[in-house]
C-alpha cells in the first residue's frame, strides 16, 4: 500500500481533463502569414479549460484539401480557419465568432510598383472589370469576385500569386487589410518588386470563422466557450490591437474610395446583430 501513494499523489497532480492534440492546417512554409489566427485560436483553447493542445500540419494545405479532411472526420485535421459560405456551413461546423471582425471582407491591392497611381482615377465597381485580378483557386474571394463582373486569374499556391503579379500576369492582388503590408514587406525581401494601392478598398461583407467537422459539436463548444471569455474578459480586442491597430492606421481606409461588391455566399445565420464582434471602420470618402 505503501508504494502505491507515490503513484496516487502523481494522478491527483495530473489535471482532470487532459484534452487533446489538435492539427490545423499550416497555410505555407516558411514564416507564418497567419500567426495571430494561431494565437487566437491558441488562446481560445487555454480559455475553454478542456486542456486541449495544438500543432500545425507536417505540410502546407490547400484550404480544399483541409475542408474534405473535416468532412471526413479522417483524423489528419481537427480544426480550420477559412472564410464562411453557404457549402461550408453545410459540410462543416462554424464558430460563429469572425475571427477577423469583418475585415477579411476589406482588401487593398498588391499591384507592381510602376503601378502605384493606376488605381488613383478608379471610382466604381465597372472601372476595375477591365482589370485581372490574382487570387488561388480554392479561396471563396475567387467566386464573390467572378460573380461582381470581375476578371480573376487563379494559382494553386498561395507563394506563385506575388510572382505572377511580379511578371505581369494579372493586375492587382487584393488582400485583408490586416495582412497586405507585411505580404508585401516579404515579397519585397524576395527581390519581388510590389507595393501596396493607396487608393481604393474593395469591400464585400464576410466572416472568418474556425470550423471542425460536424462530428465534433463537442469540439466547436470548446472554441466557442473560450472565444466567448476572451470577448468577455477583453482579451480577444487586445490581441486584435497587438497584431493589427498598426496595420489598419496605416490602411487609412476612411481616405480610400470604397469599391461595394455582393457576397452571394454569404449564411444568413451571420451574427451582425452582435456588433462587438465587427470592426467599424470610419465613414470612407
Amino acid at each position: 500500500m505503501r508504494r502505491l501513494l507515490p503513484l496516487f499523489a502523481l494522478l491527483c497532480c495530473l489535471p482532470l481533463q487532459a484534452g487533446e492534440l489538435l492539427t490545423y492546417p499550416r497555410h505555407s512554409e516558411g514564416e507564418n502569414p497567419e500567426a495571430y489566427v494561431v494565437e487566437l485560436l491558441r488562446q481560445a483553447l487555454d480559455k475553454s479549460g478542456a486542456g486541449h493542445r495544438l500543432q500545425a500540419s507536417d505540410k502546407p494545405m490547400p484550404q480544399s484539401r483541409a475542408q474534405l479532411s473535416l468532412e471526413q472526420n479522417d483524423g489528419h485535421l481537427q480544426v480550420m480557419w477559412t472564410m464562411t459560405t453557404r457549402e461550408r456551413e453545410q459540410n462543416l461546423l462554424p464558430v460563429r465568432i469572425p475571427i477577423y471582425k469583418g475585415l477579411i471582407g476589406w482588401r487593398v491591392a498588391l499591384v507592381r510598383e510602376e503601378d502605384r497611381d493606376w488605381l488613383a482615377s478608379v471610382r466604381n465597381l465597372a472601372q476595375l472589370k477591365p482589370m485581372r485580378i490574382g487570387q488561388r483557386a480554392d479561396w471563396p474571394d475567387t467566386h464573390i469576385l467572378r460573380s461582381n463582373g470581375l476578371q480573376v486569374i487563379t494559382s494553386q499556391s498561395y507563394d506563385s500569386l506575388f510572382r505572377m503579379l511580379d511578371a505581369g500576369r494579372f493586375d492587382l492582388f487584393p488582400r485583408e487589410v490586416v495582412v497586405a503590408h507585411d505580404e508585401q514587406q516579404r515579397a519585397s525581401a524576395a527581390g519581388l518588386k510590389l507595393v501596396v494601392d493607396s487608393h481604393i478598398v474593395l469591400h464585400y461583407p464576410s466572416a472568418f470563422y474556425f470550423f471542425t467537422s460536424r462530428a465534433r459539436a463537442d469540439l466547436a463548444a470548446d472554441l466557442q466557450r473560450g472565444l466567448e471569455a476572451m470577448i468577455a474578459d477583453g482579451s480577444f480586442d487586445r490581441l486584435f490591437e497587438q497584431y493589427h491597430g498598426e496595420h489598419l492606421r496605416k490602411a487609412r481606409l476612411d481616405q480610400r474610395q470604397v469599391i461595394e461588391l455582393q457576397n452571394p455566399d454569404l449564411p444568413e445565420q451571420t451574427p451582425f446583430e452582435r456588433s462587438e464582434l465587427w470592426y467599424r471602420p470610419s465613414a470612407p470618402k
